[in-house]
């Protein structure tokens, strides 16, 4: 594993919890969408994350990366919640059903808020660990002056 292996299992990792948050930040925002393009209530999002072999030519990197087994992270799926919406008694809301209920997206937000920490620490460390392979990159080169 060489030194751009390490930052591109970094990159990956940033990319694919920048694709979480994004998520999170859509769910937060349509809490109390009632009405979709599809019809119904917002549905909430959530990220389906992967571990993918690197994708590297026939190099000698490529050949160690492959016995390390080092695996970098991508977004392969974005679920829907299954889950039914909340209904809520409203009989005055414009997309009130005939007894007077409104189905709203069954979001969580507390739920959502302890994703969106989750997602934002995961990416603290991503950076944590492109800046100590940077750092160590770094050093070996003050080694060769």
């Amino acid at each position: 594993m060489d030194f751009f292996t390490s930052m591109d299992i970094s990159a990956s990792a940033l990319a694919a919890e920048r694709t979480r948050m994004n998520l999170i930040s859509s769910n937060l925002a349509n809490v109390n969408s009632t009405r979709t393009a599809e019809g119904g209530p917002y549905r909430r999002k959530d990220a389906v994350f992967t571990a993918t072999p690197l994708k590297e030519a026939g190099s000698f990197g490529a050949a160690l990366s492959r016995a390390n087994d080092a695996r970098s992270v991508q977004v392969t799926q974005v679920n829907e919640d299954p889950r039914p919406p909340r209904m809520q008694y409203e009989p005055g809301h414009p997309d009130a059903d005939p007894n007077g209920y409104v189905a709203y997206p069954n979001i969580n937000v507390v739920e959502e808020m302890a994703d969106m920490i989750t997602a934002s620490r995961s990416y603290e460390a991503n950076i944590t660990a492109t800046n100590a392979a940077k750092s160590m990159a770094l050093k070996t080169l003050d080694l060769l002056r």
